[in-house]
Protein backbone atom coordinates (compact mmCIF):
# COMPACT_ATOMS: atom_id res chain seq x y z
CA UNK A 1 0.00 0.00 0.00
CA UNK A 2 1.62 3.15 -1.26
CA UNK A 3 1.73 6.66 1.19
CA UNK A 4 -1.14 8.02 0.04
CA UNK A 5 -3.46 5.50 0.29
CA UNK A 6 -2.61 4.82 3.78
CA UNK A 7 -3.41 8.89 4.21
CA UNK A 8 -6.36 9.60 1.75
CA UNK A 9 -9.04 8.70 3.84
CA UNK A 10 -9.48 9.65 7.60
CA UNK A 11 -11.44 7.21 9.49
CA UNK A 12 -13.71 8.77 12.28
CA UNK A 13 -15.80 7.92 15.46
CA UNK A 14 -18.67 10.29 16.99
CA UNK A 15 -18.97 10.16 20.57
CA UNK A 16 -21.44 12.12 22.54
CA UNK A 17 -24.84 11.44 24.24
CA UNK A 18 -26.90 13.72 22.64
CA UNK A 19 -28.50 11.82 19.26
CA UNK A 20 -28.99 14.90 17.37
CA UNK A 21 -25.65 16.94 17.95
CA UNK A 22 -24.22 12.97 16.35
CA UNK A 23 -26.69 13.26 13.49
CA UNK A 24 -25.44 16.98 12.62
CA UNK A 25 -21.81 16.37 13.10
CA UNK A 26 -22.57 12.90 10.26
CA UNK A 27 -23.77 15.43 7.80
CA UNK A 28 -21.19 17.72 8.24
CA UNK A 29 -18.18 15.00 7.21
CA UNK A 30 -20.32 13.80 4.62
CA UNK A 31 -20.38 16.94 3.26
CA UNK A 32 -16.92 17.29 4.12
CA UNK A 33 -15.04 17.90 0.16
CA UNK A 34 -11.27 17.61 2.06
CA UNK A 35 -10.42 15.59 3.49
CA UNK A 36 -12.11 12.47 2.70
CA UNK A 37 -13.80 11.10 5.91
CA UNK A 38 -15.32 7.61 6.79
CA UNK A 39 -17.74 7.20 9.59
CA UNK A 40 -15.83 4.50 11.46
CA UNK A 41 -18.49 3.99 14.78
CA UNK A 42 -20.91 6.31 17.02
CA UNK A 43 -21.17 5.69 20.54
CA UNK A 44 -22.90 7.81 22.87
CA UNK A 45 -20.90 7.20 25.88
CA UNK A 46 -17.17 6.56 26.84
CA UNK A 47 -17.66 3.05 27.79
CA UNK A 48 -19.20 2.33 24.05
CA UNK A 49 -16.11 4.25 22.15
CA UNK A 50 -13.90 2.63 24.42
CA UNK A 51 -15.15 -1.04 23.41
CA UNK A 52 -15.28 -0.06 19.70
CA UNK A 53 -11.97 0.81 19.85
CA UNK A 54 -10.82 -1.90 20.43
CA UNK A 55 -11.97 -3.75 17.37
CA UNK A 56 -11.92 -1.13 14.95
CA UNK A 57 -9.72 1.26 12.58
CA UNK A 58 -9.97 4.78 13.47
CA UNK A 59 -7.90 7.83 13.50
CA UNK A 60 -9.63 10.15 15.02
CA UNK A 61 -12.19 11.12 17.57
CA UNK A 62 -15.02 14.04 17.20
CA UNK A 63 -15.57 13.65 20.98
CA UNK A 64 -17.95 15.57 23.16
CA UNK A 65 -17.15 16.61 26.90
CA UNK A 66 -20.57 16.92 29.28
CA UNK A 67 -21.74 13.17 29.23
CA UNK A 68 -22.96 11.07 31.63
CA UNK A 69 -20.38 8.84 33.14
CA UNK A 70 -17.18 9.37 32.41
CA UNK A 71 -16.95 12.52 30.66
CA UNK A 72 -15.19 13.56 27.59
CA UNK A 73 -11.52 14.86 29.57
CA UNK A 74 -11.36 11.44 31.10
CA UNK A 75 -11.98 9.29 27.98
CA UNK A 76 -9.44 11.39 26.51
CA UNK A 77 -6.65 10.69 28.93
CA UNK A 78 -7.58 7.39 28.75
CA UNK A 79 -6.87 7.16 25.26
CA UNK A 80 -3.72 8.95 25.58
CA UNK A 81 -2.48 6.55 27.60
CA UNK A 82 -3.73 3.22 25.54
CA UNK A 83 -3.91 5.00 22.17
CA UNK A 84 -1.38 7.82 22.00
CA UNK A 85 -1.53 7.91 17.76
CA UNK A 86 -5.45 8.92 18.12
CA UNK A 87 -6.71 12.15 16.87
CA UNK A 88 -8.57 13.65 19.58
CA UNK A 89 -10.64 16.81 18.05
CA UNK A 90 -13.29 18.01 21.42
CA UNK A 91 -16.91 19.15 19.84
CA UNK A 92 -18.68 20.90 23.21
CA UNK A 93 -20.83 23.60 23.76
CA UNK A 94 -18.77 24.81 27.03
CA UNK A 95 -15.50 26.51 25.86
CA UNK A 96 -14.34 26.43 29.31
CA UNK A 97 -12.35 23.11 29.15
CA UNK A 98 -10.01 24.48 26.40
CA UNK A 99 -7.02 24.85 28.37
CA UNK A 100 -7.42 21.41 30.33
CA UNK A 101 -8.34 19.75 26.88
CA UNK A 102 -5.08 20.84 25.27
CA UNK A 103 -3.08 19.56 27.96
CA UNK A 104 -3.91 16.48 26.27
CA UNK A 105 -2.22 17.05 23.31
CA UNK A 106 -5.64 17.05 21.78
CA UNK A 107 -5.91 18.44 17.97
CA UNK A 108 -8.31 20.62 17.98
CA UNK A 109 -11.45 22.12 20.41
CA UNK A 110 -14.35 23.20 18.91
CA UNK A 111 -17.84 25.63 20.10
CA UNK A 112 -20.56 23.86 19.53
CA UNK A 113 -22.84 24.87 16.69
CA UNK A 114 -19.81 23.69 14.73
CA UNK A 115 -19.65 25.20 11.16
CA UNK A 116 -18.76 22.82 8.37
CA UNK A 117 -14.97 25.13 7.30
CA UNK A 118 -13.85 24.85 10.81
CA UNK A 119 -14.32 21.45 11.14
CA UNK A 120 -12.48 20.63 7.69
CA UNK A 121 -9.68 22.91 8.84
CA UNK A 122 -9.35 20.55 11.70
CA UNK A 123 -9.56 17.41 9.99
CA UNK A 124 -6.95 18.56 7.66
CA UNK A 125 -4.73 19.12 10.62
CA UNK A 126 -4.98 15.69 11.36
CA UNK A 127 -4.77 14.52 7.77
CA UNK A 128 -1.35 16.42 7.57
CA UNK A 129 0.11 14.05 10.56
CA UNK A 130 -1.01 11.21 9.28
CA UNK A 131 0.52 11.76 6.34
CA UNK A 132 3.73 12.86 8.32
CA UNK A 133 3.46 9.56 10.12
CA UNK A 134 3.05 7.77 6.91
CA UNK A 135 5.93 9.12 5.10
CA UNK A 136 8.51 8.54 8.17
CA UNK A 137 7.47 4.87 8.16
CA UNK A 138 7.92 4.30 4.52
CA UNK A 139 10.98 5.10 4.70
CA UNK A 140 12.05 2.60 7.07
CA UNK A 141 14.24 0.35 5.35
CA UNK A 142 13.81 -3.31 4.36
CA UNK A 143 16.34 -4.29 6.57
CA UNK A 144 14.50 -2.65 9.53
CA UNK A 145 11.43 -4.33 8.82
CA UNK A 146 12.42 -8.11 8.98
CA UNK A 147 14.43 -7.31 12.00
CA UNK A 148 13.03 -8.82 15.26
CA UNK A 149 13.50 -8.52 18.81
CA UNK A 150 13.26 -12.14 20.66
CA UNK A 151 11.31 -11.90 24.01
CA UNK A 152 11.44 -15.05 26.12
CA UNK A 153 8.94 -14.84 29.23
CA UNK A 154 7.80 -17.82 31.35
CA UNK A 155 8.58 -20.52 29.15
CA UNK A 156 6.98 -18.38 25.95
CA UNK A 157 9.09 -17.30 23.43
CA UNK A 158 7.88 -13.91 21.48
CA UNK A 159 9.08 -12.63 18.49
CA UNK A 160 8.35 -8.28 18.50
CA UNK A 161 9.05 -6.31 15.49
CA UNK A 162 11.77 -3.90 15.72
CA UNK A 163 9.77 -1.77 13.72
CA UNK A 164 7.17 -1.84 16.73
CA UNK A 165 10.00 -0.87 19.41
CA UNK A 166 9.72 2.67 20.48
CA UNK A 167 12.54 2.34 23.41
CA UNK A 168 14.99 0.64 25.38
CA UNK A 169 15.15 1.43 28.74
CA UNK A 170 17.53 0.05 31.26
CA UNK A 171 16.13 -0.91 34.72
CA UNK A 172 18.25 -2.89 37.35
CA UNK A 173 19.51 -6.27 35.10
CA UNK A 174 17.07 -5.84 32.32
CA UNK A 175 16.03 -3.91 29.54
CA UNK A 176 12.42 -2.59 28.79
CA UNK A 177 11.01 -2.91 25.68
CA UNK A 178 8.60 -0.55 24.91
CA UNK A 179 5.96 -0.51 22.03
CA UNK A 180 2.97 1.70 21.80
CA UNK A 181 0.39 -1.17 23.10
CA UNK A 182 2.84 -2.98 25.82
CA UNK A 183 5.78 -3.58 27.12
CA UNK A 184 8.21 -6.28 27.68
CA UNK A 185 11.17 -7.23 29.76
CA UNK A 186 14.35 -8.20 27.90
CA UNK A 187 17.52 -10.19 29.47
CA UNK A 188 20.47 -8.31 27.98
CA UNK A 189 22.17 -4.62 27.93
CA UNK A 190 21.45 -1.63 26.43
CA UNK A 191 25.34 -1.60 25.11
CA UNK A 192 24.84 -4.93 23.35
CA UNK A 193 21.44 -3.60 21.68
CA UNK A 194 23.16 0.15 21.05
CA UNK A 195 25.92 -1.98 19.00
CA UNK A 196 23.54 -3.86 17.03
CA UNK A 197 20.84 -1.01 16.47
CA UNK A 198 22.78 2.41 16.90
CA UNK A 199 21.47 3.56 13.53
CA UNK A 200 18.20 3.17 14.32
CA UNK A 201 18.30 4.27 17.57
CA UNK A 202 20.09 6.87 19.39
CA UNK A 203 20.97 6.90 23.22
CA UNK A 204 19.34 9.64 24.95
CA UNK A 205 20.39 9.10 28.43
CA UNK A 206 22.72 6.87 30.34
CA UNK A 207 19.62 4.39 30.87
CA UNK A 208 17.21 5.17 27.22
CA UNK A 209 17.79 4.46 23.34
CA UNK A 210 15.05 5.66 21.43
CA UNK A 211 14.12 5.39 17.93
CA UNK A 212 14.86 7.78 15.70
CA UNK A 213 12.01 7.80 13.63
CA UNK A 214 9.45 8.11 16.74
CA UNK A 215 10.97 11.58 18.21
CA UNK A 216 8.67 14.46 18.43
CA UNK A 217 9.23 17.54 20.38
CA UNK A 218 12.19 18.12 22.90
CA UNK A 219 10.60 20.00 25.93
CA UNK A 220 11.82 21.44 29.11
CA UNK A 221 11.44 19.32 31.96
CA UNK A 222 10.01 18.99 35.62
CA UNK A 223 9.68 16.02 37.84
CA UNK A 224 10.51 13.47 40.09
CA UNK A 225 13.46 11.06 39.37
CA UNK A 226 13.06 8.03 38.36
CA UNK A 227 14.06 6.43 41.13
CA UNK A 228 11.56 7.89 43.50
CA UNK A 229 13.71 8.95 46.15
CA UNK A 230 11.87 12.62 46.49
CA UNK A 231 14.26 14.34 44.37
CA UNK A 232 12.89 17.20 41.70
CA UNK A 233 14.42 16.74 38.57
CA UNK A 234 14.68 20.13 35.91
CA UNK A 235 15.89 19.66 32.71
CA UNK A 236 15.15 18.17 28.83
CA UNK A 237 12.84 15.57 27.97
CA UNK A 238 12.05 14.04 24.43
CA UNK A 239 8.46 13.10 23.62
CA UNK A 240 7.56 10.36 21.20
CA UNK A 241 4.65 9.99 18.02
CA UNK A 242 3.22 7.02 19.85
CA UNK A 243 3.21 7.55 23.35
CA UNK A 244 3.27 10.84 25.39
CA UNK A 245 5.38 9.44 27.95
CA UNK A 246 8.39 12.05 28.60
CA UNK A 247 12.15 10.37 28.42
CA UNK A 248 14.74 12.16 29.85
CA UNK A 249 17.60 13.52 28.23
CA UNK A 250 20.97 14.09 29.07
CA UNK A 251 22.69 17.62 28.65
CA UNK A 252 25.53 15.75 26.54
CA UNK A 253 22.92 14.53 24.31
CA UNK A 254 21.01 17.42 24.00
CA UNK A 255 22.65 18.49 20.26
CA UNK A 256 22.15 15.10 18.87
CA UNK A 257 18.77 14.82 19.65
CA UNK A 258 17.57 18.40 18.46
CA UNK A 259 19.14 16.98 15.39
CA UNK A 260 17.24 14.08 14.90
CA UNK A 261 14.15 16.07 15.20
CA UNK A 262 14.75 18.83 12.62
CA UNK A 263 15.56 16.27 10.26
CA UNK A 264 12.20 14.45 11.32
Amino acid sequence: MSVNQVASVLNVMVVDDESLARSRLKILLADCPEPPCLLAAEADDAMQAMALLRSLTVDVVLLDIHMPGANGLQLARELRSIRPELAIIFVTAHAEHAVEAFDLDVTDYLTKPVRAERLQKALLKVLSNKEHLAQIYSRQTPELAEKFIIIQDRGRTERVPLADVLYFKAELKYVTVRTSGRSFILDGSLAELETQYGDEYLRIHRNTLVARREMRTLERYVGAADDDDGEILEGWAVRLRRCDEALLVSRRQLASVRAVIAKA
